[in-house]
């Protein structure tokens, strides 16, 4: 077997093979004797029929690509091995010629990372502060929390809580029919239900009226944009939202050991900081990220993208859907019935998800180089350690969740995540300019030893 390769770029190698006649020829032999047990032809016993009977029974050509579907899955395997390729996915095939037998392989390889400069990335700090405004609406939030609801005998205004029978149709197709349903009127938090809120605006307890509102043109539920809905509404209950003021007898109230009001502000400040700090810290991490992922130099093969974009699709057909789909078919027809609801189609969302999916496969390229270039790994104590930390707050279900980590791949998985973080850990030790503990150490041993060099020079000296 001849066997030639060329590489390519996007870490692609072109594989040439071409069979020997003598090996083709088995092939096509085996592959008579297979075909004449199985095939019937009238006037032979099966096993019986001559070839060139058999051959003019299928159609020409039949035995020989017969046997080319045997063998060069068979031959594709030799090559690699004996060219010491190793595949990242399914290569890409071309039939070259069936005489004599020659086909082309695009092999998606390895990956080429390069970390340029890498530990010279520097992201400041983000300086945060918390805004009086957000600690007001805290405050707020707060004494909502802690409200109590009275009933009125008055019409309906913003704020109140209004408990109606509400039956409502867009062009005979039923939205909403629900008895007894529990509604607060706010104007910063529009109800699901166009228009509903402001014509219940006016009425009072045991009012029965109809309501007429036109739907957005931009309503996700595309069929309904821009037509109009129709509700019958009885008014059953009409409540009022009574609010505490904001005293130290409020702040007692709230508990968790506050004295007065300046307690509990200074309490919710901190809230807001220490949230605020997080963000920040999220966000200067995907800086760091991007900078080393901008610096780098990356070559990779594209289906390592379009499988992304793929699991992208997948994820994205999945959510909002009842439970996760129990194999192929399963989650072809749960895709299947996301591209009916988008209304697009598979290529053209796959499109969309590009980019990201780019982002993704080039995001984690470069994780695992620095992993591998920091000595980055996590141990079977990281990995007990983070499920211990995972289900130590969930109470009786914590033996349960235990079981479902007890697979080798959950145990993969929280490997993978851990190892993410700990790189990315690494990273923002490096953007701050921080030494590495092994470096650290290194660095102590190498101290050490021009100590004692010193010394002992300074002993023979003497």
């Amino acid at each position: 077997m001849k066997v030639s390769t060329e590489r390519l770029p996007q870490s692609q190698i072109k594989l040439e093979i071409e069979v020997e006649d003598a090996r083709v020829q088995k092939a096509v032999d085996a592959a008579y004797r297979r075909l004449a047990a199985k095939v019937k032809v009238p006037g032979f016993r099966q096993g019986k029929v001559p070839r060139a009977v058999l051959e003019s029974h299928l159609g020409g050509g039949v035995l020989l690509h017969e046997a080319i579907d045997d063998l060069l899955p068979i031959a594709y395997k030799e090559a690699l091995e004996q060219e010491d390729i190793d595949p990242v996915d399914r290569a890409e095939y071309e039939l070259v010629s069936e005489q004599p037998l020659v086909a082309r392989f695009t092999v998606p390889v390895q990956a080429s990372v390069d970390l340029a400069g890498y530990r010279d990335v520097r992201v400041e700090t983000e300086a945060v502060e918390a805004d009086p405004e957000r600690v007001e609406e805290g405050m707020e939030a707060l004494r909502h929390r802690y409200a109590t609801l009275e009933p009125v005998d008055r019409a309906v205004q913003w704020g109140d809580i209004v408990r109606a029978d509400v039956h409502g149709s867009v062009g005979g197709n039923v939205i909403v029919n629900e008895e007894d349903a529990e509604f607060q009127l706010l104007e910063e938090r529009p109800l699901p239900l166009p228009g509903f809120a402001e014509g219940l605006i006016g009425h009072e307890k045991g009012d029965q009226f109809e309501v007429d509102a036109k739907i957005p043109e931009d309503e996700p539920e595309e069929r309904f944009g821009g037509k109009q809905v129709h509700y019958r509404v009885q008014i059953n209950e009409l409540k009022e939202e009574v609010l505490p003021e904001l005293n130290d007898e409020f702040a007692r109230q709230v508990g968790e050991g506050f004295t007065d009001i300046a307690a509990l502000r200074a309490h919710i400040v901190e809230d807001i900081h220490a949230a605020l700090e997080e963000q920040a810290a999220h966000r200067r991490r995907d800086l760091i990220l991007e900078e080393v992922v901008k610096r780098a130099e990356l070559e990779y093969a594209p289906v390592l993208v379009q499988r992304e974009a793929e699991r992208l699709l997948q994820d994205q057909a999945a959510a909002g859907q009842a439970g996760s789909p129990r194999g192929e078919r399963a989650a072809r027809e749960q895709l299947d019935r996301y591209l009916e609801q988008a209304g697009k189609s598979e290529e053209d969302l796959l499109e969309e998800f590009r980019p990201v999916a780019e982002a993704r496969v080039q995001r984690s390229l470069v994780l695992s180089e620095v992993a591998e270039a920091e000595h980055i790994e996590v141990n079977d104590e990281d990995i007990e350690a983070e499920i211990g930390r995972m289900t130590s707050n969930i109470g009786e279900q914590a033996d349960e969740v235990r079981r479902l980590f007890s697979t080798e791949s959950a145990k993969e998985s929280v490997r993978r995540s851990l190892l993410t973080k700990k790189t990315l850990d690494r990273l923002v030790q490096i953007a701050s300019g921080e030494a590495a503990p092994a470096e650290e150490a290194q660095a102590d041993e190498e101290a050490q030893a021009d100590e004692e060099a010193q010394a002992s020079a300074l002993s023979t000296d003497s």
